[in-house]
């Protein structure tokens, strides 16, 4: 049975039509990935069957009752709450019923009219219940902790961008809705965390997914289907990203033959009309009708492509080495006694948590942070080209050309020269778009037009901090097929796990306490060769020497999850001030003075004893429960 049913959906702006009439069913457990170019209106199609845009035609119909849960690209907040008011924002009616009881128990603490607000109280306790029981809470806290959340208690408005976007990630995770329609849900996630969303999605999310996703590995592991939106355009895959490639690759195919019989046939019946009389018997007047119609047919549209080439200066056979270096940023060692040369042709994968000092590391190559100690040599011939993650270099008041070009009419590139405009064209800027202003391009677009520029000038050493974020699939290919066939040595920062496995020759990994490790191979290589944290701890020389050590056995696996294994970390506290809070109730209660009069005070806190020690119950019962999962 459908949840979900969109028909027909149009959208435009201005001229620009993004959507042109197009269709989608979900159901019950559906896992669907949405795919496209940046600017195909994957944003607008997610946002329309979020409730959140109207479309300009056509219909969204969602079954009765089905809750949405929508993870914009740009979280935004009422209000000023903490990250943990916040992640169970998306639980209306548990939230509305926790306010009713904390108001009723507030009242109830006054001593007036107590009969209604002990009613209240009940009341609000059985729909905490019926919406997912006291826990939630501390559910909610535990999922801010997975998605690197430290502070539940921290309002939103102090934290990054990042950290907003992880709040309003596990926001809607934790509302476990009917239908979740994730918009690039694995931004600002690192590996590890994209890996542990993977498995969460796949097989504890309840309900049906839409994911708005460049990343690949992320499609193959989660979806079932895979939809694509090109030109306006629909299409429906069955199975994740391969089986997307496979089946595009053969609808392509059998559109290019379509398209060589059609021109073929269009060739003899112009022949035809070039060689026969003025129509005169039916059968002619036929022909020549079916004659036009083919010739008016239109034939596919030409897929644009982003061409990404560089050109490269001869290295020396000094590239760039570490000795001993160490990284320290605000009294936090964040590298620690890095050995390491690179050699002409490598290219270095740099993986780990957010936080680590993975940027840290490039800033400190790049001579804007100083080493805490040892020192970083760059051969004499080693011409460095650098992408941040930020794209600083864009002046986001000026147009497309100005950033690239400037002014220049003509550009060398190596030892040719080529119109600017058809320089432009390369990176999929066409006509009017190269005189858009910066400010009002989409972050993919935005990384285009650094490459245009970066790309120009000659180099052999690319250090590149998370190059993949907001670029589609297209653009992505260009990217790895220009890095495998770089005549140089590069350096790249990023969580993309399909990118690491086509273009990087090695991994260097941040692995705590500032061990960065090196690995042969790319991501998938790494992870079979990575050994366990005690292992690491106990071996860290190798680490300094950026030597491999043989693969160990994997740790047998424990029994907690993270989120699990931080609430326990933090139940015995808890659990101490609960049996302090109910101690004091009781002793209260002890006191004969509280019955003199009307007894109205002693009601109200023998019923505030009992919901403290039913607090106190479900603690203890929750304690012995992630301890017998422990063992």
């Amino acid at each position: 049975m459908s949840i979900l049913d969109a028909q027909s959906v149009s959208r435009s702006y201005g001229a620009r039509t993004v959507l042109d009439g197009i269709s989608l069913t979900l159901v019950a457990g559906d896992r669907v990935g949405l795919v496209g170019a940046n600017g195909t209106g994957k944003s607008t199609f997610g946002r329309i069957l979020a409730g959140v845009e109207e479309a300009d035609a056509g219909a969204v119909v969602l079954r009765r009752g089905v809750r949405v849960g929508y993870l914009p690209q740009e979280p935004e907040f009422d209000s000023e709450p903490t990250a943990l008011e916040a992640a169970l924002s998306g639980l209306e009616a548990w939230t509305k019923a926790k306010r009713a009881h904390d108001q009723a128990s507030d009242e109830l603490s006054k001593g007036e009219d107590v009969e209604r607000w002990l009613s209240v109280q009940a009341e609000a306790a059985v729909q905490i219940e019926r919406n997912g029981g006291w826990e939630l809470a501390h559910q909610a806290e535990a999922m801010l902790g997975r998605v690197g959340i430290k502070d539940p208690e921290q309002r939103v408005s102090t934290m990054s961008g990042g950290e907003r976007r992880r709040v309003d990630l596990a926001r809607v995770l934790v509302s476990k809705p009917d239908l979740g329609i994730l918009d690039e849900p694995t931004n600002h996630l690192d590996v590890e965390t994209i890996e542990w969303l993977e498995g969460h999605l796949r097989d504890e999310q309840p309900g049906a997914l839409l994911l708005i996703t460049h990343d690949r590995f992320f499609l193959d592991r989660v979806v079932k289907r895979t939809a694509e939106l090109s030109d306006g355009a629909l299409w429906l895959y069955d199975g994740g990203y391969e089986a997307y490639l496979v089946a595009k690759a053969e609808r392509a195919s059998h559109a290019a033959r379509a398209e060589r019989n059609r021109q073929n046939i269009m060739r003899r019946e112009l022949d035809w009309l070039r060689r026969s009389a003025p129509a005169r018997t039916s059968k002619q007047k036929a022909r020549i009708g079916r004659a036009n119609d083919i010739i008016g047919q239109q034939g596919p549209k030409a897929v644009r492509e982003v061409s990404l080439h560089i050109e490269t200066k001869r290295s020396g056979r000094t590239v760039i080495d570490f000795e001993a270096l160490q990284v320290e940023v605000a009294g936090r060692t964040l590298v620690k006694d890095l050995t390491l040369s690179l050699i002409p042709g490598e290219r270095i994968g740099i993986v780990g948590p957010n936080g680590c000092g993975k940027t840290s590391l490039l800033r400190t190559l790049l001579g804007e942070i100083p080493p805490g100690g040892g020192e970083i040599r760059i051969g004499k011939n080693s011409r460095i080209t650098y992408l941040g993650q930020k794209r600083e270099g864009l002046d986001e008041a000026k147009t497309v050309t100005e950033n690239v070009v400037g002014g220049l009419t003509k550009v060398t590139i190596g030892k040719h020269v080529m119109d600017a405009r058809a320089y432009l064209e390369r990176f999929l800027f066409f006509g009017e778009a190269q005189k858009q202003p910066v400010s009002s391009l989409s972050g993919g677009e935005k990384a285009r037009v650094l490459l245009a520029k970066l790309l120009r000038e000659p180099t052999n050493v690319l250090v590149l901090d998370e190059p993949t974020n907001d670029l589609d699939v297209m653009t992505l290919a260009a990217l790895e097929e220009m890095l495998v066939e770089l005549d140089g040595t590069a350096l790249v920062v990023t969580h993309d796990r399909w990118f690491l496995d086509r273009v990087a020759t090695s991994i260097l990994a941040f692995e705590g306490d500032g061990r960065v490790i090196k690995y042969p191979g790319g991501y998938t290589s790494y992870r079979s060769l990575r050994r366990p944290p005690a292992e690491a701890t106990a071996k860290p020389a190798s680490a300094a020497k950026g030597r491999v050590e043989p693969a160990q056995p994997a740790p047998k696996k424990k029994g907690l999850t993270y989120g699990e294994r931080l609430e326990l970390e933090r139940m015995m506290p808890r659990i101490d001030a609960a049996e302090t809070n109910v101690a004091a109730l009781e002793e209260k209660l002890a006191d004969p003075g509280l019955y003199e009069g009307g007894g109205e005070k002693a009601t109200a806190l023998i019923a505030e004893h009992a919901t403290a020690k039913q607090g106190l119950e479900d603690l203890l019962a929750r304690w012995e429960e992630l301890e017998l999962k422990k063992e």
